[in-house]
């Protein structure tokens, strides 16, 4: 009884194991067959559980790689607007006043002014700066104050150039940090005195830099534009280059005429110097001639007498 008794115990132990066993099984598959089903369940813009937010992309959403690009889009590209224009008005200065007048509304000042003459083929050279985004605004304006005549827009892109300066600023201030730093550590004479002339050099670097930037800054805030006011009777075309035998022969008579007035003119300026030197150094001259004249000629004297020969004893 005990030999069947242990053999019954043991059948028991086994398959209780191989219950064990199969429940284990059929639970590791059903959690694999559970992930399968999340996987196939999600939408398609998620892999792996990742966040829809995380995956989603579109033609205009920014690029995560590019985040630290410089945004060069056209509303932050730094572009240099300079115009210059030419306008026939009936009365030059109240034109004049209008143009300033719209340059100061839209926010720029008058850089320059020159006006020649006051009547119908009057003159008027105004130079604008306005900001650049009322430059199109005010070069319109303008252009409605008379009989537009010309017009030269041009723009000029310097936004790799102003991110170069900035890289570049940045990079000198660091220089010269540097060379104050071993400056201030330093212990001899001649450490002192070349780390200063290197300091002084760096610095002038840096100035002239940042002069760089801000004159670009100017140009790319406010915008030039050259106006030229002319009066109803002012001449419109350009002049042509004229050429033939009678355009060669005037401009040979008037170079004539000019040398001619030239050499005029100097013979006028030395005439008095003449006058005063040549008239009495003539007149010495004609005295000392006509002494030489009354001048008795020495006499002449007669040769020596020859001696006779001697004869022979």
């Amino acid at each position: 009884m005990d030999g069947r008794e242990a053999r019954r115990r043991g059948t028991a132990l086994v398959a209780a194991g191989l219950v064990a066993l199969l429940a284990l099984a059929g639970c590791g598959s059903g959690d694999s067959g559970s992930a399968r089903d999340s996987a196939a369940g999600a939408p398609a813009g998620q892999e792996g559980g990742a966040p829809a937010d995380q995956k989603q992309a579109g033609p205009g959403a920014p690029e995560q790689a590019g985040a630290g690009a410089p945004d060069l889009r056209i509303d932050q590209r730094a572009i240099i607007y300079t115009g210059t224009m030419r306008v026939q008005v009936d009365d030059v200065d109240a034109a004049a006043r209008e143009a300033v007048a719209a340059a100061t509304r839209a926010g720029g000042f008058v850089g320059g002014d020159e006006r020649r003459s006051s009547a119908a083929d009057a003159v008027a050279e105004l130079e604008l700066r306005v900001p650049a985004a009322k430059f199109t605004e005010v070069v319109d304006e303008i252009a409605k104050l008379g009989r537009q005549q010309r017009r030269d827009i041009k723009t000029e892109d310097v936004t790799e150039e102003t991110i170069d300066l900035d890289a570049r600023i940045t990079s000198q201030r660091a220089r010269v940090e540097n060379a104050r730093r071993l400056l201030a550590r330093a212990t001899s004479i001649t450490d002192l005195v070349s780390l200063e002339n290197e300091l002084a050099r760096r610095e002038a670097d840096l100035a002239s830099l940042e002069a760089k930037k801000r004159r670009l800054a100017d140009l790319t805030a406010l915008s030039t534009i050259t106006v030229s006011l002319v009066g109803p009777d002012a001449t419109t075309a350009e002049e042509e280059p004229e050429a033939g035998f009678l355009v060669g022969l005037e401009g040979g008579w008037k170079v004539f005429l000019v040398s001619m007035t030239l050499l005029l003119t100097v013979l006028g300026a030395l005439l008095p110097w003449l006058i005063a030197l040549g008239v009495p150094l003539t007149v010495l001259l004609v005295v000392l001639r006509r002494r030489r004249r009354r001048k008795p000629a020495p006499p002449i004297s007669a040769p020596p007498p020859v001696p006779a020969a001697r004869s022979a004893p």
